[in-house]
Protein backbone atom coordinates (compact mmCIF):
# COMPACT_ATOMS: atom_id res chain seq x y z
CA UNK A 1 0.00 0.00 0.00
CA UNK A 2 1.27 3.45 -0.54
CA UNK A 3 2.05 5.90 2.20
CA UNK A 4 -0.04 8.46 1.28
CA UNK A 5 -3.48 5.83 1.96
CA UNK A 6 -2.33 4.91 4.87
CA UNK A 7 -3.33 6.46 8.50
CA UNK A 8 -0.99 7.57 11.47
CA UNK A 9 -1.34 4.94 14.42
CA UNK A 10 0.07 6.11 17.50
CA UNK A 11 3.11 4.57 18.62
CA UNK A 12 3.90 4.22 22.81
CA UNK A 13 7.76 5.45 23.84
CA UNK A 14 8.71 1.33 23.89
CA UNK A 15 8.22 1.30 20.44
CA UNK A 16 11.69 1.03 18.49
CA UNK A 17 12.55 3.53 15.87
CA UNK A 18 12.62 2.38 12.03
CA UNK A 19 16.23 0.17 11.22
CA UNK A 20 17.94 1.39 8.52
CA UNK A 21 16.59 -1.06 5.67
CA UNK A 22 13.12 -0.17 6.72
CA UNK A 23 14.11 3.66 6.32
CA UNK A 24 15.73 2.70 2.93
CA UNK A 25 12.84 1.27 2.13
CA UNK A 26 10.19 3.72 2.83
CA UNK A 27 12.85 6.45 1.92
CA UNK A 28 11.99 5.76 -1.94
CA UNK A 29 8.23 6.61 -1.31
CA UNK A 30 9.22 9.95 -0.50
CA UNK A 31 12.58 11.01 -2.53
CA UNK A 32 12.35 14.61 -2.57
CA UNK A 33 13.01 14.39 1.68
CA UNK A 34 16.25 13.67 3.14
CA UNK A 35 17.32 12.46 6.10
CA UNK A 36 18.87 14.62 8.79
CA UNK A 37 20.25 12.44 11.70
CA UNK A 38 17.21 11.01 13.27
CA UNK A 39 14.66 13.26 11.07
CA UNK A 40 13.28 13.76 7.90
CA UNK A 41 13.61 16.87 6.10
CA UNK A 42 12.35 18.77 2.99
CA UNK A 43 12.01 22.65 2.20
CA UNK A 44 9.48 23.67 -0.66
CA UNK A 45 9.52 26.85 -2.06
CA UNK A 46 6.09 29.21 -2.74
CA UNK A 47 5.63 32.20 -5.14
CA UNK A 48 5.09 34.27 -2.35
CA UNK A 49 4.49 34.64 1.62
CA UNK A 50 0.99 33.84 1.46
CA UNK A 51 1.62 30.66 -0.75
CA UNK A 52 3.64 29.54 1.61
CA UNK A 53 1.45 30.42 4.64
CA UNK A 54 -1.69 28.43 2.41
CA UNK A 55 0.76 24.92 2.51
CA UNK A 56 0.99 25.69 6.30
CA UNK A 57 -2.40 25.63 6.51
CA UNK A 58 -2.90 22.38 4.85
CA UNK A 59 -0.30 20.77 6.18
CA UNK A 60 -1.58 22.19 9.53
CA UNK A 61 -4.50 20.17 8.71
CA UNK A 62 -3.36 17.18 7.13
CA UNK A 63 -0.89 16.82 10.66
CA UNK A 64 -4.25 17.26 12.96
CA UNK A 65 -6.25 14.72 10.72
CA UNK A 66 -3.42 12.33 11.64
CA UNK A 67 -2.32 13.34 15.23
CA UNK A 68 1.06 13.41 14.20
CA UNK A 69 2.66 17.28 13.79
CA UNK A 70 5.83 18.28 12.18
CA UNK A 71 7.77 20.95 13.21
CA UNK A 72 8.34 23.65 10.80
CA UNK A 73 9.98 27.14 9.95
CA UNK A 74 8.41 29.66 7.51
CA UNK A 75 11.04 32.45 5.69
CA UNK A 76 8.45 34.40 3.29
CA UNK A 77 8.43 31.80 0.34
CA UNK A 78 10.19 28.77 1.89
CA UNK A 79 9.11 26.62 4.50
CA UNK A 80 11.25 23.86 6.17
CA UNK A 81 9.51 20.97 7.61
CA UNK A 82 10.83 18.05 9.83
CA UNK A 83 9.48 14.97 10.52
CA UNK A 84 10.05 12.19 13.61
CA UNK A 85 8.34 10.69 16.36
CA UNK A 86 9.10 12.11 19.46
CA UNK A 87 8.35 9.49 21.18
CA UNK A 88 10.55 7.21 19.95
CA UNK A 89 13.15 9.84 19.08
CA UNK A 90 13.44 8.39 15.78
CA UNK A 91 11.71 7.68 12.83
CA UNK A 92 8.93 5.60 12.58
CA UNK A 93 6.18 4.28 9.34
CA UNK A 94 4.21 7.15 10.46
CA UNK A 95 6.75 9.96 9.61
CA UNK A 96 7.25 8.75 6.22
CA UNK A 97 2.92 8.37 5.92
CA UNK A 98 2.90 12.44 7.28
CA UNK A 99 5.79 13.27 4.66
CA UNK A 100 3.88 11.48 1.96
CA UNK A 101 0.68 13.29 2.76
CA UNK A 102 2.45 16.81 2.43
CA UNK A 103 3.60 15.61 -0.74
CA UNK A 104 0.14 15.67 -1.93
CA UNK A 105 -0.70 19.01 -1.27
CA UNK A 106 -1.27 20.91 -4.57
Amino acid sequence: MKLANKRCVPCSAGTPPLKEAEISRFMKEVPLWHLKGRRLCKKFKFKDFIGAMKFVSSMAEIAESEDHHPDFSVHYNKVEVEIWTHAINGLSENDFILAARIDGIK
